[in-house]
């Protein structure tokens, strides 16, 4: 998918990412809950649930993503690139743009995380990320792009400090693809387990039996 928008000057693009948020504290500033009421309906909120009691269930914390171990093993420029910006592909089912912007990633070099967005849940959550259901979306460090454009997202990527050819070595494996909602079911309550019955206490033999013989 292809946005018709200005494209950006890569001279200017320094001052651009700054006032977009392109910065590496911003990179794991967003959060997407998403909550499940004690009537069962089921919202999202960048913001976690302050009453716990008032919910069924967890909250499940969309983290954006951050350079993991995984990046350990990079060359320098590549490992403080992905540590500083990270990037995020958010892709679905049946998108062309998806691939070939999936591909673009791959054959840079460029290390990102994967979101599949498939369900009514992954919409409404790429709704509160992204403003609307458009794929792909991309972030890098704060920045977001929608929609696909490879001159477009080079710029960003050149402008963020990654290689222009892939410097990602022979035993690099990228992490596989997860979706973008992880839904979380209540536990049910963990019940006691049951205790064995009691031995009846043995009764005083009567006086005129004092052995206790039963017949």
């Amino acid at each position: 998918m292809f946005f018709d928008r200005p494209l950006l000057a890569i001279t200017g693009l320094a001052g651009v990412l700054a006032m977009a948020g392109f910065s590496g504290s911003d990179a794991n500033a967003q959060q997407i809950y998403r909550i499940v009421g004690q009537d069962g309906r089921v919202t999202f909120s960048d913001k976690a649930p302050l009453d716990a009691n008032a919910r069924v269930g967890t909250a499940t914390a969309i983290p954006m993503p951050s350079a993991g171990p995984e990046n350990s093993a990079l060359p320098f420029e590549l490992r403080q690139a992905a540590s500083r910006y990270p990037v995020t592909l958010y892709t679905g089912p049946g998108c062309a743009p998806c691939v070939t912007g999936r591909a673009l990633l791959s054959e840079r070099g460029i290390p990102f995380t994967e979101r599949t967005v498939t369900t009514n849940e992954d919409i409404d959550a790429l709704k509160r990320l992204a403003g609307a259901p458009s794929l792909p979306f991309l972030t890098i460090g704060g920045q977001q792009l929608k929609g696909f454009s490879e001159i477009e997202w080079v710029q960003f990527l050149d402008a963020a400090g990654y290689p222009k050819t892939s410097q990602l070595p022979s035993s690099y494996t990228p992490p596989p693809a997860t979706a973008l909602v992880t839904a979380q079911q209540p536990q049910a309550p963990v019940r006691p387990a049951p205790q064995p019955p009691r031995a009846a206490a043995a009764q005083p033999a009567p006086a005129e039996n004092p052995a206790g013989i039963r017949f």
